[in-house]
């Protein structure tokens, strides 16, 4: 199985809790395709000599972006150099305001057959407090009308722990999601992060973060909501409808390899990490007149590969199958952490049966200072 994932790197305003790479500049759009489809050219090779793409994902900043015209390229290019299996799940994220019936038409002809929807909030205060474009109304009138437009499998965005004086609105948000019928939802906390507009305020004093008990009571309603309307939680933020998870995601959290095209991409090939610079200008100018990725690769060791395989596997499910970790990866996490593993049970944190580890509902509240704690 192998995967490609594309960054389309503008946005029609900055999110103020957003810290990916992006431009609110349009001028090097076009320029970005070209050198997109370049670098399709450049890097076909590295999943190796005849590699079938399993999924394709367009991320961002806002993929919704792309004319029909820019779409068609970039496919054209895809499709030139791949092979592309016949049930590929080809996942385009998109904002409730780029999808007008004649954009939702155009996604429709494409080869796009999944859509990934950034609703956020349908508070309109929340989504005027972290900038969005669109309006509350806009949230759940863009996913009936691609429901409308043939798009069945959507999967939507929801923000939880963002500053209120109950988590009543919380609850409003989940329910009218769960009003909406799609198979799958992605449920992110609120981070606030250095170097955001959220970050800044924080700095200055001009804003709070939501208390940690806050935001871990929202989670585990979130958690009970999602049980009860039939919804399985794959992931620590992902839930689906049975047998609807995100196959790009899940490839990823598995280990893996993929490849990761535009600025600021990340590509794995088993061994290696590959980072393209976030900078737009430099990458446009790197591929179209130089017929070069601007990329870093970092050579993963054991240790690497055994520290990313805990930090994914535990955000699972599946769990962190400790006979791999050992076999494949050189690591015997009960030989070395014997005493921590049972002090996970015994406090209820995680279970293990069958030599595979999994984080209870409490466990997941806390998986990054436990993956910490577990790292080699």
């Amino acid at each position: 199985m192998s995967g490609l994932y594309l960054h389309i790197p503008f946005c029609k305003q900055a999110c103020h809790y957003c810290d990916f790479h992006f431009s609110t500049s349009m001028a090097l759009k076009s320029r970005f395709v070209e050198a997109l489809t370049r670098e399709i050219q450049l890097r076909a090779a590295y999943l190796g000599p005849t590699p079938t793409l399993q999924t394709i994902y367009l991320g961002g900043g806002t993929p919704s972006l792309l004319t029909a015209t820019e779409l068609d390229t970039i496919f054209a290019a895809i499709y030139q150099q791949f092979a592309v299996a016949p049930d590929a799940e080809i996942t385009l994220e998109a904002n409730p305001d780029d999808l007008t019936p004649t954009k939702l038409r155009e996604l429709a002809a494409s080869p796009v057959n999944r859509l990934s929807i950034g609703l956020q909030s349908f508070h309109e205060p929340h989504l005027r407090l972290m900038n969005r474009a669109h309006s509350a109304q806009e949230s759940g009138q863009a996913v009936r009308a691609a429901q409308d437009a043939g798009f069945e499998n959507i999967s939507v965005d929801l923000i939880y722990g963002v500053p209120a004086p109950t988590h009543a609105l919380w609850e409003q948000d989940m329910a009218a999601a769960f009003a909406l019928g799609v198979p799958h939802l992605s449920c992110y906390a609120l981070t606030i992060e250095p170097g955001t507009v959220f970050g800044h305020r924080l700095k200055k004093g001009t804003m709070q973060a939501p208390p940690d008990e806050f935001v871990a009571q929202q989670f585990e309603l979130l958690l009970t909501e999602m049980a009860r309307h039939g919804y399985q939680q794959y992931e620590i933020s992902n839930f689906c409808q049975p047998g609807r998870e995100s196959r790009h995601n899940s490839a990823y959290w598995r280990g893996v390899p993929y490849l990761g095209l535009g600025p600021s991409a990340h590509s794995f090939d088993g061994h290696t990490r590959q980072y393209t610079v976030a900078n737009n200008a430099r990458y446009v100018t790197a591929v179209l007149e130089h017929d070069e990725v601007p990329a870093t690769v970092e050579n993963l060791s054991a240790q690497d590969r055994a520290n990313e395989y805990l930090m994914t596997s535990l955000r699972t499910a599946r769990g962190c199958d400790l006979a791999h970790l050992r076999d494949a990866l050189g690591v015997d996490l009960p030989a070395q952490q014997g005493a921590y593993l049972r002090q996970l049970q015994a406090d209820g944190w995680a279970t293990l049966h069958h030599d595979v580890l999994v984080l209870t509902d409490q466990g997941k509240l806390l998986a990054d200072h436990i993956t910490l704690a577990l790292f080699q």
